[in-house]
């Protein structure tokens, strides 16, 4: 049974399937860089990744799929690390822009400007759900989730995706530990505060406070 599985088995054909996957990931990635996300085609993935229409069909459904599972593995990467900085609000964000600079290219195709409506649509609900995560982890023991805390969230996001796309196009010039400095001056102090002090409920009138 070892001997199927190391010669031509089900590891070889688990390889095979990681292979085809990685290869219309990085051929999509190359392809919006090169015309946008717009522009690409199934066809252009199938011929840059050199791979069969059958294959690719096997793995994704279109050219979406493909896209979203290139987001997955960008946000897998921002997850909340919880031992990384304990006690500390919005600890994904030094993580996130290291990630960033390390992984520059996929993240220039997804959150750049030829990534288009579509790819920062997807990231920006990916990364809501994960600073979402850390807003409810961070109020006190017992509190009733607030009901806006979706807008603070979306606050947040907005901050992070600003800084990600300048950067991912050029326009800003910064390291990690810059961008994550400038992100945490900006946006913790308020969002602590809130927490904090119990300002994010709504008021008797439902006007956020």
């Amino acid at each position: 049974m070892s001997d199927n599985v190391g010669k031509g088995g089900r590891g070889d054909v688990d390889r095979r399937v990681r292979r085809s996957r990685l290869a219309a990931r990085e051929a999509l990635i190359e392809l919006i860089l090169e015309k946008g996300y717009e522009a690409v085609t199934v066809t252009d993935i199938i011929d840059r990744a050199d791979i069969g229409r059958t294959t690719f069909y096997a793995h994704f459904t279109d050219k979406q799929a493909v896209l979203f599972s290139n987001l997955e593995e960008l946000s897998d990467m921002l997850r909340l690390s919880p031992g990384s900085r304990p006690g500390t609000l919005f600890s994904f964000s030094l993580p996130l822009f290291e990630h960033a600079q390390e992984h520059r290219r996929l993240v220039r195709a997804l959150l750049g400007r030829r990534g288009g409506p579509t790819v920062l649509a997807r990231g920006e609900r990916l990364l809501a759900a994960i600073v979402r995560d850390e807003l409810l982890a961070a109020l006190p023991p017992g509190r009733v989730p607030p009901a806006s805390l979706d807008l603070v969230a979306t606050c947040v996001v907005g901050a992070v995706m600003a800084l990600l796309r300048k950067w991912a196009d050029g326009e800003l010039t910064a390291t990690p530990a810059e961008m994550d400095a400038a992100f945490r001056a900006v946006v913790t102090p308020g969002v602590s505060a809130m927490l904090n002090g119990g300002l994010l409920r709504g008021d008797e009138h439902g006007e956020v406070l």
